[in-house]
């Protein structure tokens, strides 16, 4: 029963929620951790069995393990997902997950990048390498744009308008988006172009996809960290950085800059304004401390 409740979630999430891959998969990892938990302490109940105590024991079981407040809290929103979608379709005639207690997380400020090392990370490409034009362009366009990875790897040549300055995304819940995209980062794509067109064979699937691997196939998420984790190591940058981090500096730029909340969560894709929002903490701490810099009675 189990098996089958998660297979029909699963093609739910994917189809009526219109979540990514990676979403989906996080949901369906964490009710297989659920379920083992059931299996590790014999609870043989089918889901429309399963009580408000038992999800308390996982709880308990998961925090016990050392599992941190913050993944907790994930895992209970995926285990409430899944049971919330169970009402829905009826199987259960009462949701166990009303009363779960989710742990308080304080909110966890992201790493920033300054300006000056976004410059440094870009110095320290190596343009006579075959894929460093490429490498270049990827990174001022993950901070021109504030794209996610998902959105930079499936990035289409016919959704960069250059004569426009914008680009088109598919974001998250397959929402598209138009992004203003600075001249700066239109120039090292077009630089990239070139050695683009010397690629010796390039997928049909990926033909219209902009940043392709040497083996003309589209990147994956992993090449992208690793470019950004290769580039941090080589300029011995102490934050620990990803390619969100060009993300989350993009926004706290623009908000230091004084533009709009609004405008900034339209260009990020957020749903809610709330979610923005953690970036005017950001720029409260940025003010802080140049006052403690700065200002002679600090």
């Amino acid at each position: 029963m189990w098996n089958k409740s998660i297979h029909n979630f699963e093609i739910f999430l994917k189809l009526e929620k219109s979540l990514s891959p990676n979403s989906v998969s996080a949901y369906i990892h964490d009710i297989h951790m659920l379920t083992r938990y059931l299996d590790a302490v014999h609870i043989d109940k089918e889901p429309a069995k399963i009580e408000l105590s038992d999800l308390r024991k996982f709880v308990q079981y998961i925090s016990e393990l050392g599992v941190t407040p913050r993944t907790q809290a994930r895992v209970i929103s995926g285990i409430k997902a899944f049971f919330l979608y169970l009402m829905i379709e009826e199987v259960i005639e009462v949701n166990p997950t009303t009363l779960l207690e989710t742990p308080k997380i304080g909110k966890k400020l992201p790493v920033v990048l300054s300006v000056e090392e976004i410059d440094r990370l870009l110095a320290a490409i190596d343009l006579s390498k075959p894929e460093g034009q490429r490498n270049k362009a990827i990174l001022e366009t993950l901070y021109s744009c504030g794209l996610r990875v998902s959105e930079l790897i499936n990035l289409k040549i016919s959704n960069v308008y250059p004569d426009l300055g914008f680009l088109r995304v598919v974001g998250k819940g397959n929402k598209e988006r138009l992004i203003p995209i600075s001249h700066k980062a239109l120039k090292e794509i077009n630089l990239y172009y070139q050695d683009r067109r010397r690629l010796p064979n390039i997928e049909n699937s990926d033909g219209d996809i902009v940043f392709l691997n040497r083996r003309g196939k589209r990147l994956t998420r992993v090449m992208i960290f690793t470019i950004v984790k290769d580039l941090a190591n080589k300029i011995r940058i102490k934050k620990k950085i990803s390619p969100h981090t060009f993300r989350h500096s993009f926004a706290t730029h623009l908000v230091e800059g004084g533009a709009d909340l609004r405008a900034v969560q339209e260009m990020l894709g957020h749903e809610s304004i709330l979610t923005t929002e953690i970036y005017t903490h950001l720029d409260s701490e940025y003010l802080r401390d140049t006052i403690i810099r700065f200002h002679p009675r600090s």
